[in-house]
């Protein structure tokens, strides 16, 4: 193990320690540093506990140790919780205590100032040097609520009854761990293991979910995320959750500005660091939800129709089926700004439920108040259950649901339930009866429609994909290796990775002699000048070589009074190109999530409108066609009414041609764009790009 590298984090020590020390445990009941051991022996742990105060021989009624020292047997957990200037002389004896892992509560670390942060990097190393692993610091710890192991001082745990269960949480915000327990609590809940990672400066997200997906009592895995770090670990992680089963859902705080005032291309702007991240969730399976509720709530779902996800060509549909119109049309009103299609039964359907004596309405909200038996409900929720015409059934209770529970939960609870069409359901009033019955029996039920709407498009949305593997290729060795390329240099670059780019002569501005046909596009070479639009250095449509040589005159006074300082090459005469419809084709190295490729409607569009797809790259030809269904503006090129095809296969092909820029072995590019890419009847041509390599 060198300094660098952090030996493997051992699960056991993490998670289920059956040993700990508690050091600067305090005698006062009434202080935070006390909290631990009460919280333990409040929830019976059953482990061994050494509390190291050097002023006390008991804390609160327990025997106390001087130092980590004095210990009689090796621990494998030590929580600190002395000031934060004390706690690297502490690793030492730590690891002499034969501690695999240092939970750190103190402050005053990178969370403080830049001298905070030199703290913490020394603090690591010299952890990393003895072969110890430390989760924080400023953490305010872990628990494992089947064993009673609470090494956090989180007022959470205070409760009298925790309720131990199969949910598991990875926190980067200790508050919310707490907060998140006791909202799950109260809808009846239960954890197996929670996690603050604090600073996350040594053990990290990805390393924690790691250990939870080999954990036999976590079956569903929740995040808190504030930020993504150390991606390539979480995605490792992830991929093993997704292959054993085990669904991930996470909910991240908002968007992050983080590297986007870097951004020099409109990819950098329209994919900035949420949509990265929203982008990096969806590649490794993750179910991200927009609502705190949603968190947990979700899980039911999650846990029995994890395994039946699957990519679609169209939005989701769902059918609605309730006793109460007004709560209904709330969730179906919450479903559509979620991209979720309540669906009306086909008249096959409604003919076939007569037959039943069940008079349904070709509506998208089948509405039985007042209008069916037990038995007709549940003949109506089997047959749905069954349909082809929709994706998942969503029952709507009404008042039934909170003075006569039986008549509403009995059907749900007897309807046979295939495991590939979710069911889930809204419970418009408080109804805490119908919903502890419902939770019983492994039912997702909802208390309001915003979550309700959230965890059903977190579900039945894209599953995702992970990147494909990459097709290594060379940098072309006459270009430059750092700093921004001319657009001449880029159309070099995407034609080397296959791209089809319009016919081009970079000139003298004196001699503008070229052999291309007209109309054609002058337009000024430089580095220096990312957007040449904005400042005149374009002009199109031009018609003979007078009309081009007016227009350089006017380009080269454009850019002497708007750029006078630029590098300029030259003047670029493009082939005047059109195509059916335009399209921007970006790339970027995002700083969270890693590189990413992104489809959107492209020219003016891109700004105006932004109609988006990102995913991870590199991608397939899959992958690309995913994306190609998901912008909108492809309708335009998808025949949508009647309009000409365009060759969307040449389409998907630059997609993936572009997404190979992150599998450059010589250069590392930092963003790219084509904006825009005509789609014609056959084939796709770049006609303008921009490049920017990592210094």
């Amino acid at each position: 193990m060198t300094q660098d590298s952090p030996g493997a984090l051992c699960a056991q020590a993490l998670l289920a320690p059956a040993s700990i020390a508690l050091v600067g445990a305090s005698a006062d009941p009434a202080k935070n540093t006390a909290r631990p051991l009460r919280f333990m022996r409040k929830h019976r742990y059953a482990g061994r506990l050494y509390p190291i105060n050097p002023a006390r021989d008991s804390v609160l009624g327990e025997p106390a140790w001087p130092s980590l020292q004095a210990l009689p047997e090796p621990i494998e957990h030590a929580f600190i919780m002395v000031p934060g200037a004390q706690v690297e002389s502490l690793l030492e004896p730590c690891a002499r205590a034969g501690a695999r892992v240092v939970t750190i509560y103190s402050d005053g670390f990178a969370e403080t100032d830049e001298a905070g942060r030199a703290r913490q990097d020394a603090l690591v190393r010299r952890a990393r040097e003895l072969g110890l692993r430390v989760l924080g610091p400023n953490s305010i710890g872990c628990a494992n609520l089947h064993s009673g192991a609470i090494l956090s001082v989180n007022a959470a745990f205070e409760a009298e009854d925790l309720i131990p269960g199969e949910l598991s949480l990875v926190s980067q915000s200790g508050s919310m761990m707490g907060s998140l327990l006791s909202r799950a609590a109260a809808r009846g809940f239960g954890f197996a293991r929670s996690v603050s990672v604090g600073n996350e400066a040594d053990i990290s997200v990805g390393e924690v979910v790691d250990a939870l997906v080999d954990d036999a009592e976590t079956r569903v895995i929740l995040l808190f995320l504030e930020t993504l770090r150390d991606a390539p670990t979480l995605a490792r992680a992830l991929q093993r959750a997704r292959a054993a089963g085990k669904p991930v859902i996470a909910y991240k705080l908002g968007q992050s500005a983080q590297g986007d005032a870097l951004a020099s291309t409109h990819t950098g702007a329209l994919a900035g660091n949420d949509a990265a991240v929203d982008a990096f969730l969806r590649a490794h399976g993750v179910m991200r939800v927009r609502t705190l509720e949603a968190l947990f709530e979700l899980a039911p779902l999650a846990r029995r129709y994890h395994a039946s996800r699957r990519i679609r060509t169209q939005a989701p549909r769902v059918a609605v089926i309730t006793t109460t119109g007004g709560g209904a049309a709330s969730v179906v009103d919450n479903l559509g700004l979620r991209g979720l299609d309540a669906v009306a039964p086909p008249p096959a359907f409604i003919a076939a439920m007569a037959e039943r004596g069940l008079k349904l309405r070709e509506t998208p909200i089948i509405d039985l108040t007042l209008a069916a038996t037990s038995a007709q409900y549940r003949a109506l929720l089997d047959a749905l259950l069954r349909a082809d015409w929709c994706d998942a059934v969503l029952s709507v209770a009404g008042s039934s649901a909170q003075f006569h529970p039986q008549l509403v939960v009995a059907p749900l609870e007897a309807a046979d339930k295939p495991v590939d069409k979710p069911l889930a359901v809204f419970l418009a009033p408080d109804a805490p009866e119908s919903l502890a019955r419902l939770q019983a029996a492994g039912i997702a039920a909802f208390r309001t429609p915003e979550a309700c709407a959230d965890a059903l498009a977190a579900l039945l949305g894209d599953p995702g994909r992970a990147p494909a593997d990459a097709r290594p290729w060379a940098w072309p060795a006459s270009l430059p290796r750092s700093g921004m390329l001319t657009e001449h240099q880029a159309s070099q670059v995407f034609a080397a990775l296959g791209v089809p780019v319009a016919r081009a002569a970079l000139l003298d501005p004196d001699a503008l002699q070229h052999a291309l046909r007209y109309p054609v596009v002058a337009k000024i070479s430089s580095p220096d000048i990312a957007h040449k639009t904005e400042i005149g250095a374009v002009r199109v449509n031009l018609a003979d070589a007078d009309a081009l040589q007016a227009a350089v005159a006017q380009i080269r006074a454009n850019v002497a009074r708007h750029a006078p300082g630029a590098r300029c090459d030259g003047i670029l005469v493009q082939e005047f190109r059109r195509g059916l419809a335009e399209f921007i084709v970006g790339y970027r190295d995002d700083p969270l999530a890693g590189p990413t490729v992104l489809l959107g409607a492209g020219g003016i569009h891109a700004e105006l409108a932004p109609d988006i797809a990102l995913r991870l790259a590199p991608i397939d030809e899959a992958g690309a066609w995913d994306m190609i269904r998901a912008v909108r503006h492809t309708r335009l090129v998808r025949g949508f009414r009647g309009l000409p095809e365009g060759d969307c296969a040449a389409l998907a092909r630059a997609l993936v041609a572009v997404s190979q820029l992150a599998a450059c072995t010589d250069a590392r590019v930092a963003e790219a764009e084509i904006n825009p890419l005509f789609v014609c009847a056959d084939g796709v041509v770049a006609v303008d790009g921009l490049l920017r390599l990592a210094s």
